[in-house]
């Protein structure tokens, strides 16, 4: 093994932390800023922004679209448009910690899909995982007699993020990973750019306190996390990836409480806890 490869190996690790570092950062963020702009709005300035600046760094992107490669990046991307418009709809509605605990339920979702969509096989480890989570997500989302809205919402979103992932591993193999994520962007500004006219037209973000946090989701959050997570799994196994990536969910935690200005209570905290060892516990067993 070469000395740069080691050292590639090495820092890998690191630059995916901090890729869930910064998506649990936006979970802060962007709490502030759709109280400020609609949620279409927001969403539509950051997936365009993020869809300009990906063809930037690679215009010869171009080169590697044809109707097989578009037809089904598009379809995966209203998958991820529908997930992300569900998602900051719930964050609109309820905490930020919450919101990165039932987001990160994608990770049990996806295997009950597969189940579904393709025929796999179920073990009685990921039940298990389904059971626990199910109770973690119980804690984290009834009040009293009522279950609250926000967190209905975010639950639908890991479901769609959960069928995005499974689009992508069936039809990602012999495809321009690139080519394919730039598609899917560009078809979530469609799908919010839709959803801004119907909402009356389109509005920019309203002040340079939302325009930074659109900068901020469009360029760190989504084009480099992306070019950041495709450089590291060169260098490491999936498993390790995805199980780097759940730390979003601790950090929007630690995030929303150190700078957002929750806390949480008792039960919040034990159902956030039980979501996050059924999705580590899920991510491990497939090492």
């Amino acid at each position: 093994m070469s000395t740069q490869h080691a050292t590639r190996i090495k820092l890998a690790p690191w630059a995916l932390l901090l890729v869930a570092a910064s998506w649990g950062w936006a979970f802060v963020i962007m709490k502030d800023s759709i109280a400020r702009q609609s949620v279409n709005n927001f969403l539509f300035s950051r997936f365009a922004l993020a869809v300009i600046v990906m063809v930037l760094i690679r215009p010869q992107v171009f080169r590697f679209f044809d109707k097989d490669l578009v037809t089904r990046s598009a379809f995966a991307g209203t998958f991820l448009g529908a997930g992300y418009i569900l998602q900051t709809l719930g964050l609109e509605r309820t905490g930020a910690a919450i919101t990165g605990f039932i987001t990160g339920l994608y990770v049990v979702f996806t295997p009950l899909i597969a189940a579904l969509v393709l025929k796999t096989r179920i073990s009685l480890l990921t039940w298990s995982c389904v059971a626990l989570a199910t109770v973690g997500l119980g804690l984290l989302s009834i009040r009293g007699w009522s279950v609250g809205v926000g967190e209905l919402l975010i639950l639908a979103c890991a479901f769609c993020f959960g069928a995005h992932i499974i689009s992508l591993g069936k039809w990602s193999r012999g495809r321009d990973a690139y080519a394919m994520t730039v598609i899917q962007l560009a078809m979530c500004t469609v799908i919010t750019g839709l959803g801004s006219v119907a909402e009356g037209g389109y509005s920019p973000p309203p002040d340079w306190g939302v325009w930074a946090t659109v900068i901020f989701t469009a360029v760190v959050c989504t084009a480099v996390a992306f070019m950041v997570q495709t450089w590291s799994q060169a260098h490491m196994s999936t498993t390790k990836v995805a199980v780097i990536l759940t730390m979003e969910v601790v950090f929007a935690a630690v995030f929303a409480i150190l700078f957002g200005g929750e806390s949480l209570t008792l039960q919040t905290a034990i159902g956030g806890i039980l979501v996050v060892i059924a999705m580590y516990v899920i991510v491990l067993k497939e090492a």
